[in-house]
């Protein structure tokens, strides 16, 4: 029996072999030093930080390079595969407008040449692979059970050595055709492994894109690479695929860096061109003296969806992503303010090769900066959609007052200090909720009645001062006119130097206005909110107080 028939005995329902794939897919037309890169998310779970940054930040250098960034789902784990998990991945990526140039664009249908892109729909592919390795006797069924590995694994723990089938413990690795074909017959359960050609004393340097060199002691695992569903492995996996589909560079988290030298085995193995590798540090947080990994059970700031609910703009949570990936974009950022942030180039050598310390803070504050300088008609318009879909009764307001709504969020907005006040879409209604009546109405909020509140001095003002033809000038200085005839004094500077004479200056009249007519003792400019708001309103509202 040859090796090839051997193979297909160990691989039943091999269709193709790898020459036949090689052939299948060319090598790409692309212009020189573009990177190809790849997002390849396993569908176990919600997309998380980690995995919009990373796929951001791929997304990005294929940008900036005329390269191509495909989506990749490896699902071939089906133990943890969740129901969905595919759709949910695709979605939470496109709401974030990462958008790829190939790859799943659902459960079953793709886009691209390279396809297809969901690792369960690729079994054919490392299978020929896999035989291919068999064929060259780099590969072997292993018929340990699950019994066996449990006691090899213990035996290791108790000799304080590595864990993992090496060596002495990988028990048929020399197993002949004519012993392994019993097996089959007597249908024993085997998968296939890696018959690693490496020595574990000998050290390998590895370059990283970001990290630069890096030594390693070799693998010599005897790593599963098909398991007995017929499903690859991720470390097998991901050879073939990024091989077939012409990935140059694999940008990932550290977390998968003590596997780079099994993965430059691989490669090697078949003789194949090394990808570059830039492995990303993780997002951190701090936590009293100490740091550590985001995590999904402590943190939800992880997931993804919790930015989506808080409305928080797409684009300030990508800016934070810049300001964390590279060190120099920030100071860009001030330098090119007329520019899109997206024309940012990034380089492998600004990234930090510490962990990344994930500050929500911060976040917010890029949020609120970013909102101020939206014009009213697109905050209203993006505010409209997130409450459609998170506070209906509040759409309907929006919906109904349409150019009031935009009137109102247009206030201190197209000046030179616009205001900030506004960190998501989902504190829209916190910050002008009084400017409608239906929720100024219900609103009970508590204010703390203080000495100088005076109903009186509201009457007065409401039915002889206040003209709604005023500038914002005569109005104020109407209001500071109307000041000692109610114990105020008419200048701030005033009522501090002779505090005793005055029950307080034209500021705390002001607060009074404003107190009454808002619930509120900090708002933006009062005079357009009172413009707004009309001389009626303002009148009911101070009938109420």
């Amino acid at each position: 029996m040859t090796k090839k028939e051997y193979a297909k005995i160990l691989l039943p329902g091999l269709k193709h072999t790898k020459e036949e794939y090689e052939n299948i897919y060319p090598e790409r037309n692309l212009p020189e030093n573009a990177i190809v890169t790849r997002f390849a998310p396993s569908p176990t779970g919600f997309v998380h930080m980690g995995h919009l940054f990373t796929s951001f930040v791929a997304n990005r250098f294929a940008r900036q390079t005329n390269g191509i960034c495909l989506l990749r789902i490896e699902d071939t784990d089906t133990k943890r595969t969740v129901e969905n998990g595919i759709q949910q991945i695709i979605k939470d990526v496109n709401d974030y407008g990462i958008v790829f140039d190939e790859g799943a664009i659902s459960e079953t249908e793709n886009i691209g040449e390279y396809g297809p892109y969901i690792q369960s729909h690729r079994k054919d592919q490392y299978q020929a692979f896999a035989a291919y390795l068999i064929e060259n006797d780099l590969a072997y069924p292993c018929f340990m059970t699950e019994e066996e590995l449990e006691n090899i694994r213990k035996k290791q723990e108790e000799q304080k050595i590595r864990i993992g089938i090496y060596g002495e413990y990988a028990k048929y690795r020399n197993i002949t055709m004519e012993e392994a074909l019993e097996k089959i017959n007597n249908n024993e359960k085997y998968i296939i492994r890696f018959k690693s050609p490496g020595k574990f004393e000998n050290r390998i340097i590895a370059e990283d894109a970001v990290r630069g060199k890096i030594e390693f002691p070799e693998n010599d695992l005897d790593l599963v690479i098909i398991k007995q569903d017929g499903l690859p492995t991720y470390h097998f996996a991901h050879l073939v695929d990024d091989h077939l589909m012409k990935v140059t560079h694999i940008i990932r988290t550290d977390e998968w860096l003590s596997s780079l030298p099994i993965h430059i085995q691989l490669f090697d193995s078949f003789g194949y061109k090394r990808p570059i590798y830039a492995h990303l540090s993780p997002l951190t947080k701090k936590e009293g003296n100490t740091v550590r990994k985001l995590s999904k059970r402590k943190d939800p700031e992880l997931a993804v969806s919790y930015y989506h609910e808080a409305g928080i703009p797409t684009e300030a949570v990508k800016i934070y992503i810049l300001t964390i990936i590279n060190s120099n974009f920030e100071e860009w950022l001030e330098k090119n303010k007329d520019k899109n942030f997206l024309d940012f180039e990034l380089s492998f050598d600004k990234v930090s090769t510490s962990g990344s310390l994930f500050d929500l803070e911060k976040l917010m504050n890029i949020s609120k900066n970013f909102i101020s300088t939206m014009q009213a008609s697109e905050l209203y318009e993006r505010t409209l959609k997130y409450t459609e879909e998170f506070d209906k009764c509040f759409y309907e307001l929006l919906k109904k007052y349409k150019d009031y709504s935009i009137k109102v969020l247009n206030i201190e907005r197209e000046v030179a200090r616009p205001r900030k006040d506004i960190e998501s879409f989902g504190s829209v209604k916190r910050e002008i909720s009084y400017m409608y009546d239906e929720l100024f109405t219900n609103d009970n909020t508590y204010y703390e009645q203080k000495e100088f509140y005076d109903k009186e001095l509201l009457t007065y003002y409401i039915n002889n001062v206040y003209d709604e033809n005023d500038d914002k000038d005569t109005w104020f200085n109407k209001i500071k006119e109307m000041c000692p005839k109610f114990g105020f004094a008419s200048e701030t500077k005033e009522y501090k130097n002779n505090k005793e004479k005055y029950k307080g200056s034209v500021a705390h009249v002001c607060e009074i206005i404003r107190v009454a007519t808002t619930k509120r003792t900090m708002t933006p400019d009062l005079y357009e909110i009172l413009k707004l708001l009309g001389k009626e309103r303002i009148k009911e509202r101070i009938e109420k107080f």
